[in-house]
This record gives structure tokens, sequence and C-alpha cells, in this order.
């Protein structure tokens, strides 16, 4: 699944221990692997082949644009959610054709650049903000293509601020107004409205939910059509799960498997934004061990780096796997697992240096005993993980590597207090 194992007893990204790398480059440090990256990407693309299908991978989830560099080489597109994301694709990829723009709050500057950009499809998430890109684009002399985001009102098993699928949400529009949309906006010929974008969430562990939200969408495309609107594509979205647990998720083929018989012959490009499900697993933060404690009936193992650096434990509850760099081959874990318990292992709540409670990586989990200057490495970090990161506490945001086989290359240098202030000078 990944290509982050354990060789007697320590553990390596690829072909590198990843103990060099924090010798070299510091800690805390995010580590990701190319061949991880590139082989989710394979499956996804392999899964499905059979249908005419643009894989535009998720910006927000992992932006380094070293990464974007390799992953447009592989034929990838891109999801983009801010200008400043357009910008950084803009500077990796040369087919601005294959990137779409979600977003509910899309500024016009954002939009403009966009529309100069001559980008693939906007994905449009309300009346107000496809009038005012009607608007933008006739100002700009310019022409694109629009997607118009539908609320399949699917019932998404994740965590409630990563559902977005139902009708209650700030997120696109239901089924019934998407008649009435197309009904008013369908004919103009600034923007193309010709796609329908579905979006259920993210963190999502299930296949049924992407089959019956495509078994409600495609009537309504069925009717749209009939009534002369010309709809070429379906934007499936992401939110595809990740193995924060080993096998915990589907696989690209399984997924495929459901959605890919529903879409064979409706004469549609499919679209699809996969973020974690690519990446997730293509990354580990590497943080190194600053003291334990004991607090009253509590074992805390304090790490050198913070919520700042990792917040989805923080912030959603996430699961992490956690475990030594370095232990003996009678500890080298079997799995990933909420519940791994092995012998002379010790249970501890693993937290940060941050002056917050809420700072923590993992609590009540059972780990190797570990002593000061011990490695730990934080399992599944490539997504969410440095793109979410933040010099809270004045703190500076981590180095991030990128391994390739047995060779390693610093991808985005650790940065310096002058950094901090540089901008306030």
């Amino acid at each position: 699944m990944d290509h982050f194992n354990y060789e007697k007893g320590k553990l390596f990204a690829e072909n590198m221990d990843v103990e060099k790398i924090a010798a070299e480059v510091g800690t805390p440090v995010y580590i990701y692997s190319k061949a991880t990256f590139e082989e989710h990407l394979r499956k996804i693309q392999d899964a499905y082949s059979k249908l005419d299908t643009t894989i535009c991978f998720s910006v927000k989830a992992c932006g380094n644009i070293n990464i974007l560099k390799f992953m447009a080489d592989q034929g990838s597109g891109f999801d983009i959610v801010s200008g400043g994301e357009l910008y950084r694709v803009l500077q990796a990829a040369d087919e601005a054709s294959k990137i779409v723009y979600a977003g509910v709050g899309k500024t016009d500057a954002e939009i403009v650049e966009a529309l100069k950009a001559d980008i693939g499809y906007f994905n449009i998430e309300s009346e107000a903000e496809l009038e005012n890109l009607i608007r933008l684009a006739e100002q700009q002399g310019k022409k694109t293509r629009a997607a118009l985001r539908v609320n399949p009102d699917i019932e998404y098993k994740t965590h409630a601020f990563l559902a977005t699928g139902k009708k209650e949400t700030k997120f696109g529009v239901d089924i019934e107004r998407a008649l009435r949309v197309f009904a008013e906006y369908g004919g103009n010929t600034s923007v193309n409205l010709c796609a329908i974008h579905v979006h259920l969430g993210t963190s999502g562990k299930k296949i049924d939910p992407y089959v019956k939200a495509v078994e409600k969408i495609l009537p309504l495309i069925d009717r749209l059509r009939s009534l002369g609107h010309t709809i070429e594509a379906l934007d499936l979205g992401g939110g595809y799960g990740a193995d924060y647990e080993s096998d915990t998720v589907p696989s690209a083929a399984q997924y495929a498997a459901g959605i890919v018989p529903l879409l064979k012959d409706k004469n549609l490009k499919l679209i699809l934004e996969p973020g974690k499900s690519i990446c997730a697993n293509a990354g580990i933060m590497l943080t190194r061990v600053l003291y334990t404690k004991q607090g009253g009936g509590k074992r805390f193992v304090i790490v050198d780096a913070g919520m700042n650096d990792l917040i989805r434990p923080s912030l959603y509850d996430a699961f992490h796997f956690i475990w030594p760099a370095k232990v003996a081959q009678k500890l080298v874990p079997p799995q990933r697992d909420k519940s791994l318990q092995l012998e002379g292992t010790v249970v501890v709540d693993v937290v940060g240096p941050v002056c917050e409670a809420g700072d923590f990586f993992a609590k009540d989990r059972a780990l190797p005993p570990v002593e000061r200057g011990c490695l730990l490495s934080v399992f599944t970090a490539g997504a969410y993980g440095f793109s979410m990161s933040s010099n809270y506490n004045a703190r500076c945001r981590a180095a991030e590597v990128l391994v390739d086989g047995d060779n390693f290359t610093v991808i985005r240098k650790r940065e310096t207090y002058e950094d901090l202030i540089a901008l306030e000078k």
C-alpha cells in the first residue's frame, strides 16, 4: 500500500533510513515517498480506464510544487480551491485545461486569474456565483465551462466537519433547484454550463454512498438532456478514504467496480478529485522525543512537533498511527491499528510543546518504551499535514523531504526565525 517499511527494526522510506534524514535535516520533518504517490495515482487511472476519465489531484491535501510537478508528469490534473492554489499549479503544470476550480467563495480577482489561465471547469456552488462568473467572463471577453455542484442528499458517515453532500450545507444546490439553474443560465454563451459536480465529503470508508449518488444524479442528467442541455461531464469529487488503519478502506478498483458500470454507456466524461487516497499514506511526519513525564496516572511523551505542524488530531480527533522509527524486531508493528498492543508496550499520551491542552497526537496509546532523543513516526501524514500547518506560538514550519529510491531531496526548507518576521519589517 505504501513504501514505508521496517527492516531489521529500522524504518525506511523506500530505500532511505529515516534516521539518516532526521540527522541531516532535523525534526520535525515531513517525509514523502515519490513511489507511493505514483503508485496510488496509477491505480486510480487504471481502475477507471474504461471511461474517459480525468484525475484531478486535490491540491489542498498536499500542495508542494515539486510534488505537483511529478504528478503532472504522470498525467494528473488538479482540483483547486483558491487563487494561491491556481498559482502553485501553474508553476508546476503546463495543462491548465486539466484544472477544476471549486469553492464557495471565489473572489473576483481569483475568478479573473482562472479565466485568463483558461482552466477546464469552474465548479459552481450557487446562482450568485454563476451570475458573477458570467459577468466577469463577459468583461474579460472570455468563454469558459462550468459544472453545477449538486447535493444528492446522501448520508455520508464521517466527521461532521467533513460531510458536504446533504441539503443543509453551504456547498452546492439541491437536485430540484438544479433544474431551475439550468433553465435560467443553461443557454449562456460566455459560461457553458455543461457538467454536474458532486462531492459527498471526505474520509469515507464505504462505496455505497458514491453508487447512490450516481444513481440519483443520472436521472437529473437525463432530464437536463431531454430539455436540450448538453451535459458532457460528471465530476464525482473526492473524499475517498485512506488507510489510516491498515486495510480499512476500499481500493480504487473496488470503488470503480461500483461506479464504472453505471456510467459506461452514458456518454459522459468522468472527473475525479482524489486527495488523501493518493497522498495520505505517501507521507509521514518524523518527530523527536524531548521528554517523558508522569502526571497522576498518565504517562506523557513530549515531542518536538506540535499541533501547528499536524492539526488533524486536535481538529478532528483524527487517528494517526504512531511508532518509533527504531525498535526491537519483536516490536515491529504488523499493521497500523488503533488497538495494537504488543508485549512490552506502555500506554502513553503523545503531546507537543504548543501552549494548548489540545496539543496532542495520541491519547492512551500503546507504544514501545521511548526516551529523550528517540524518533517517532506519525504515519499517514501526507494529506492535510503540512498543508494545514501554521506558525502558531511563533513556531517555524517543518521541512519537507521527498524520497526517490535511495536518494532524498529537501523540497521545502525549514523556516527560520527571520522568515517569521520577514513580512513585518
